[in-house]
């Protein structure tokens, strides 16, 4: 039982991996599904990881704030 305990970790380490290394590319209602189902409800997880992942994948970024982010910019 042991090494299929081992193996599930390793396999779920290697997906949330590549969800990771793939996220810009995922459509954004794929986003917010595994998002969703990361954060299980848990409000502190669901903070750090919406504050890691609009850190570190631009495309995550609200919509609302694309928006105005590019509407401060085409004025400058």
């Amino acid at each position: 039982m042991m090494m299929v305990n081992n193996s599930t970790h390793e396999f779920e380490r290697l997906l949330g991996k590549a969800a990771l290394a793939l996220w810009s590319d995922l459509p954004r209602d794929v986003q917010e599904n595994l998002f969703e189902t990361a954060a299980a409800g848990d409000v502190i997880i669901r903070n750090h990881l919406a504050s890691y992942l609009h850190d570190h994948h631009p495309k995550t970024a609200h919509p609302a704030l694309n928006l105005a982010q590019s509407a401060e910019r085409s004025s400058l």
